[in-house]
């Protein structure tokens, strides 16, 4: 055998080692990636901890699964719409789901978000009563915070009512 063959065969089972340990790790990684994620399908845990902020979400009646996990992204109410989708197809509520407005919590797993969703939308449209439904300017005119108090009609017009030394 001749050192350029030597060589050769030296170099080929370098590379075929090298090749297979990159194949090896990339293996062990997406078995990682795909364990962690595959556990936070039945084990997200929910936004924030104790009563968490409450947030009323409207749900159409034609909304997708992808739409919905969309909207809860931009809510604040999960941490990713992609598994939302998963969670919402392995889970025993997504027949059951109902359109409306619902008031949903960054306390509550998706698992709790959804059978929240399949009772009847509990958030009623408030009407506004009173001055509620009047433009804040208009509600606002004449009262500028600067301007020198109205004078009392039944005080005296030169603004004394009673004269120095009087009493």
């Amino acid at each position: 055998m001749n050192a350029k063959s030597l060589i050769a065969a030296v170099c080929g089972t370098i590379l075929k080692v090298a090749f297979a340990v990159l194949i090896i790790m990339m293996i062990y990684r997406g078995a990682i990636l795909a364990y962690d994620y595959g556990y936070r399908v039945f084990e997200e845990p929910a936004m924030s901890a104790g009563e968490g902020r409450a947030i009323v979400v409207t749900i159409p009646e034609d909304m997708s699964p992808k739409e919905m996990g969309q909207l809860f992204l931009s809510k604040g109410l999960i941490r990713d719409d992609r598994l939302f989708v998963l969670q919402y197809y392995f889970s025993e509520f997504r027949k059951d789901l109902k359109a409306g407005d619902f008031e949903l919590s960054t306390a509550m797993k998706v698992e709790e978000m959804m059978e929240a969703m399949t009772r009847e939308p509990v958030v009623e449209p408030v009407e506004p009563a009173g001055m509620d439904d009047l433009p804040q300017d208009i509600i606002n005119q004449g009262t500028d915070p600067n301007a020198a108090p109205e004078a009392d009609p039944d005080s005296d017009p030169d603004g004394e009512e009673n004269p120095e030394g009087a009493e």
